[in-house]
C-alpha cells in the first residue's frame, strides 16, 4: 500500500467516531419523540376544581348566651298541722301528680275524737250554766226597783250571767279547735303539682309544722340563667329564649323576670325564664342547661361555613389572587376574624371585603398559591 493510501485510511478511521456521535445526536429528538417524552417543561396542573362566591351582607340576630339550672317555678312545703299524732296512712309518693285538696296522708284520729267529745261536753255544761245564770239575772232585774235585794247581790247575779256567757264562748272555741285538729288529721295538697320529695314515714309520731311532702307547684319549671352585669341591661321581661339540655332537647321560653340584684361573690345576676313545655320535653329540676337570648339584629358580612378552613387554631379562607385565564386561576390563603354564627352562615369581621372572590368549599385540600380550575 502506498503512503497516500495509508494516510487516507487513517483519516477515514479517525473521522468515524465523529460521524457516529453526530448520528446519535441527530437521532436523539426522534428517539425522545418515539418514547413519548415532552420537548419542554409542562404547565402547572390545577390542584382542585372549585366554585367561587362573594361575601354577602345579611341581618344576623344579636344573641346573648348564658348557662344556668332548671328549677321549680315555686315549691310548696306540706307539713303536719297537728302534733303528737301517729301517721296511720300515706297515700302520696314522689313523682305523683296531685290535685289541690287531694289527701296525701292520714293521722290517727282516735285521740282527737276523744278531745272533741270532751269539748262538746264542756260546751253543753257551759250552755246550761249560762241558761241558769240568765234566769237568775232576769229575776233580779224584775225586783231591783222594789229594793228586795241589796246592790251587792244584784251585781253578783248580773256578773254571774256575764261569766257564764264568757265560759260558754270559751267552751265553744275549744270545741272549734278540736274540730280543726280533727280536720287536720288529713294532710292535703295545697295546690296542683307533682310531689318532688317525701319525708313522711308510716307510723311516725310527728311534731306540728314538720315537713312531710314537697310539691312542685302546677308542675311548672323555669330556667335560672346567670348573666353578667354588662349583659343584664340587654335583657327585658317577655324576651324570647332558647334553652337546651344536653341529650334531652331544646325548647323555647320567655323571660319572666330579671333579677334585681347581683351576687356579691360571682358578680352575676339571675334571669328567670318560664319553660311552658319543659315537663313534656323531659326537663327535670336541677338539670344544667345552656340557652340563648335574642335581643335584636345587626347587618353583617357573612360567608358559608364551608368556605372556612381552621388551621392551627386560626380561621382562613382562600381568595382568588389574580385573573382567571382559560378557566384556571391562583388562590391565596387569607387569615380572617370571625364573629357570630347563625345556621350555616358565619360573620367575617376582618380579612376580606364584599368584592373578593372566595373558594366556596374544599379549602382543607388547598395551599397558599395553588392553581385551581374555576367552574362558576
Amino acid at each position: 500500500m502506498s503512503r497516500f493510501s495509508r494516510l487516507s485510511s487513517l483519516a477515514l478511521l479517525a473521522g468515524l467516531p465523529f460521524l457516529v456521535l453526530g448520528g446519535v445526536e441527530l437521532m436523539a429528538p426522534v428517539l425522545a419523540a418515539d418514547a413519548g417524552l415532552p420537548h419542554e417543561l409542562p404547565t402547572t396542573n390545577p390542584a382542585l376544581t372549585v366554585e367561587l362566591i362573594q361575601p354577602q351582607q345579611r341581618e344576623l340576630p344579636l344573641v346573648l348566651q348564658a348557662n344556668g339550672s332548671v328549677a321549680a317555678w315555686q315549691e310548696a312545703v306540706i307539713g303536719a298541722e297537728v302534733g303528737g299524732l301517729r301517721l296511720a296512712e300515706i297515700r302520696g309518693q314522689v313523682g305523683d301528680p296531685v290535685r289541690k285538696g287531694q289527701v296525701l296522708a292520714v293521722f290517727d284520729r282516735e285521740p282527737v275524737e276523744v278531745d272533741v267529745a270532751q269539748s262538746q261536753a264542756a260546751l253543753a255544761e257551759a250552755e246550761a250554766n249560762l241558761q241558769e245564770s240568765r234566769v237568775n239575772a232576769e229575776r233580779v232585774r224584775q225586783v231591783i226597783d222594789e229594793g228586795a235585794l241589796s246592790a251587792q247581790q244584784v251585781g253578783q247575779y248580773l256578773t254571774m250571767e256575764k261569766t257564764a256567757a264568757a265560759r260558754m264562748r270559751l267552751a265553744k272555741a275549744q270545741l272549734d279547735q278540736q274540730l280543726l285538729r280533727l280536720r287536720h288529721t288529713q294532710v292535703v295538697a295545697i295546690d296542683d303539682g307533682v310531689i318532688s320529695s317525701r319525708s313522711a314515714v308510716l307510723g311516725a309520731v310527728v311534731n306540728a309544722g314538720q315537713e312531710l311532702f314537697r310539691l312542685v307547684r302546677q308542675n311548672r319549671l323555669e330556667w335560672r340563667a346567670e348573666v353578667t352585669a354588662d349583659e343584664l341591661p340587654l335583657l327585658k321581661p317577655g324576651m324570647p329564649a332558647r334553652v337546651e339540655v344536653p341529650d334531652i332537647g331544646q325548647i323555647k321560653g320567655k323571660i319572666r323576670m330579671v333579677g334585681p340584684t347581683l351576687d356579691p361573690q360571682s358578680r352575676s345576676a339571675l334571669v328567670y325564664v318560664d319553660l311552658a313545655q319543659a315537663v313534656a320535653a323531659g326537663f327535670k329540676p336541677g338539670m344544667f342547661a345552656h340557652g340563648e337570648f335574642e335581643h335584636g339584629s345587626l347587618s353583617a358580612l357573612t360567608i358559608p361555613q364551608s368556605a372556612l378552613s381552621l388551621r392551627e387554631g386560626f380561621s382562613y379562607v382562600f381568595r382568588l389572587a389574580g385573573p382567571v385565564e382559560n378557566g384556571t386561576g391562583r388562590v391565596a390563603q387569607v387569615k380572617v376574624t370571625i364573629g357570630r354564627s347563625v345556621g350555616d352562615r358565619v360573620e367575617i369581621l376582618s380579612g376580606v371585603t364584599g368584592t373578593d372572590w372566595l373558594v366556596a368549599g374544599g379549602s382543607a385540600f388547598l395551599s397558599d398559591g395553588d392553581h385551581v380550575r374555576v367552574v362558576k
